[in-house]
C-alpha cells in the first residue's frame, strides 16, 4: 500500500504548437491548489482495493465522495495528510475488503511513515491476520510497486481529466469535491493488471529477485555513504590501537621453558618469520625444488658451540604478488559529503522490520510513550467572547519621565498651566497640535482637541 497526493491544480499536458513559440498558456484552477490524499493497496496478482480519500476538513461528510470509485471510503483531518486515525481506518477497510484472518493471513508492504507506526493499527492488523513488513529507509522509489508503475500513469490521467473538466465547465474552478469523480475516471486506466504486475516485477518483490538492482544503481548514495560520527575519546582509542599495531616489535631470545609455541611476527601471511637454528655449520642456500613454507613458527634448539648459545639466521622471504585494480575513482575521487554533526537532533532512523511482531511492536509502543511524556504541553490562550463591547481604541497617555529629565524638557498643561513633573495624574495629547493637558482638564476625551485648535477651526 502507498499514499499519493492529488491537488486541485493540475500540471498542463504537452501540446503541439507552432515552431518558435516557447511559452504557450494553459488554464488552471489557481496558482496553488488544495491537497487530497489517496491511499490504495494492490496485490501481486494485479488486483486492487477501492481507495481511501483523506480530505482537508475537520469533519467528514458523505457528499465528499460524490462520483468516487465504487467501494471507496473517506475520512478527514485539517491537514489532509495521512495520520494515525486515518491509517487505522484504512487497515479496517483493507481487512473488510480482502477478508483476511489469522488462518488466512496476508502480507502488507509499506514504508516507515510515522502514521504507519500507529499502535492501534498494528494491534488491529495483528488480530486480523495482516503481517506488516516495512521497506528500508530511502528505498521506496525502488522497492514500492505503486511508485514504479502505477502512480506515474495515474497522475498523467488525472491531469488530463482536470484539463477536460475545466473545458467542460468554463468559468469554474476545481474543488476538493470534484477530485473523487476525476479519480474515478482516471483510476481504471492506470491501475490495470499489467501495470500492477510490472511494478512487482521491476522491484524484485514478485517473482522474488534479489539481484534485480545493478551496482550503478547504488552510486547516488556514494556521496553520503560515510561512517557514523564518533566522539573524541573513541577516536583517541582507535588512534592508539592503530599505533600499537603498527609499532609492535617481536622479541627474539632464549626461552627458559622449552620450545616457543607462538609465532614471533604478526605480519601478513606472505611474509615468512625467522627461525632460530644452531651455528655449528654455515647456512646452506634454499633448495629451488622445495620452496619454503608460507608461514613458519620459531623453535629454540640448544647449541653445541662454545662461543654462543643461540644464533638468529633469517630465512628467505616469500612475497606474494597482488594485482591492484585501478578505477576512475582512484585517479579522480568522487566528491563526498562532510562529516555528520553528532549534536544535531534528527528524526529516528528506521529499518526494514515486521511491524506486527511482538518485540518490534512493544519497542514502538515504548518509544511513543516516552515521546508523549517528553513532549512539551501546549498552553492555549483563553479567549473570552461576550456581548459586552470592548473598545480597542487606546488612550494616548504620556510616558513617565526618565532620569535624565531637565527643566528645558518640562511640559505644561494647556488648560491649567501645571507642570508634568509635579503631577501624578495621566495626561492626554491634542490630536492636532500634539500638545499635552491633564486628563481631568481635557474632560477625559480620548480625541481631545484643545481650545486653541478648536478656535482656529471656527475661524
Amino acid at each position: 500500500m502507498d499514499e499519493t497526493g492529488i491537488t486541485t491544480v493540475q500540471r498542463p499536458d504537452r501540446i503541439v504548437a507552432r515552431k518558435g513559440f516557447r511559452q504557450i498558456g494553459s488554464l488552471t484552477s489557481a496558482e496553488r491548489g488544495t491537497l487530497v490524499t489517496m491511499a490504495i493497496a494492490v496485490s501481486a496478482a494485479g488486483n486492487s482495493i477501492p481507495p481511501l480519500f483523506v480530505f482537508p476538513r475537520v469533519h467528514f461528510k458523505d457528499h465528499f465522495l460524490q462520483g468516487a470509485p465504487v467501494g471507496s471510503i473517506g475520512t478527514a483531518n485539517p491537514s489532509g495528510w495521512m495520520k494515525n486515525e486515518q491509517f487505522l481506518t484504512f487497515v479496517q477497510h483493507l481487512v473488510t475488503t480482502v477478508k483476511s484472518t489469522k488462518e488466512s493471513p496476508i502480507l502488507l508492504l509499506l514504508d516507515n511513515h510515522e502514521s504507519h507506526l500507529s499502535i492501534p493499527a498494528l494491534n488491529y492488523a495483528k488480530d486480523n491476520g495482516v503481517v506488516m513488513l516495512s521497506f528500508p529507509p530511502h528505498c521506496s522509489h525502488k522497492l514500492q510497486p505503486l511508485d514504479r508503475s502505477v502512480f506515474g500513469p495515474l497522475k498523467k490521467y488525472i491531469n488530463s481529466g482536470c484539463a477536460s473538466w475545466l473545458k467542460t465547465n468554463p468559468g469554474k474552478t476545481i474543488s476538493i469535491y470534484n477530485i473523487p469523480a476525476i479519480v474515478a475516471a482516471a483510476l481504471p486506466l492506470a491501475i490495470v493488471p499489467n501495470n500492477v504486475t510490472a511494478g512487482f516485477r521491476v522491484t524484485g518483490v514478485y517473482p522474488f529477485n534479489r539481484d534485480i538492482f545493478e551496482d550503478q544503481e547504488f552510486l547516488p548514495s556514494y556521496v553520503t555513504d560515510r561512517e557514523n560520527p564518533t566522539t573524541a575519546p573513541d577516536k583517541l582509542l582507535e588512534h592508539q590501537k592503530e599505533n600499537t599495531d603498527n609499532t609492535a616489535v617481536p622479541h627474539i631470545g632464549p626461552s627458559t621453558s622449552g620450545p616457543l609455541s607462538s609465532p614471533l611476527f604478526t605480519e601478513p601471511p606472505f611474509i615468512q618469520s625467522t627461525e632460530v637454528i644452531p651455528v655449528t655449520s654455515a647456512p646452506s642456500p634454499p633448495t629451488p625444488s622445495t620452496p619454503p613454507p608460507l608461514l613458519t613458527s620459531t623453535h629454540a634448539t640448544p647449541s653445541t658451540s662454545s662461543q654462543s648459545s643461540l644464533s638468529i639466521q633469517p630465512t628467505s622471504f616469500a612475497v606474494s604478488k597482488t594485482n591492484h585494480l585501478i578505477t576512475p575513482e582512484t585517479i579522480r575521487p568522487l566528491p563526498k559529503a562532510g562529516e555528520r554533526k553528532p549534536g544535531r537532533q534528527q528524526r529516528r532512523k528506521r529499518k526494514s522490520a515486521i511491524l506486527t511482531d511482538t518485540p518490534i511492536k512493544n519497542e514502538l509502543e515504548a518509544q511513543q510513550a516516552l515521546k508523549a511524556q517528553t513532549k512539551p504541553s501546549v498552553v492555549k490562550r483563553k479567549v473570552f467572547v461576550g456581548k459586552v463591547h470592548v473598545s480597542t481604541k487606546k488612550k494616548r497617555v504620556k510616558k513617565p519621565l526618565s532620569d535624565s529629565f531637565s527643566e528645558e524638557d518640562e511640559t505644561f498643561c494647556l488648560v491649567c498651566g501645571g507642570t508634568y513633573s509635579g503631577s501624578k495624574d495621566p495626561w492626554l495629547q491634542c490630536v492636532q497640535c500634539k500638545e499635552w493637558a491633564h486628563e481631568k482638564c481635557a474632560n477625559k476625551d480620548p480625541f481631545y482637541v484643545c481650545q486653541n485648535c478648536d478656535s482656529n477651526d471656527d475661524m
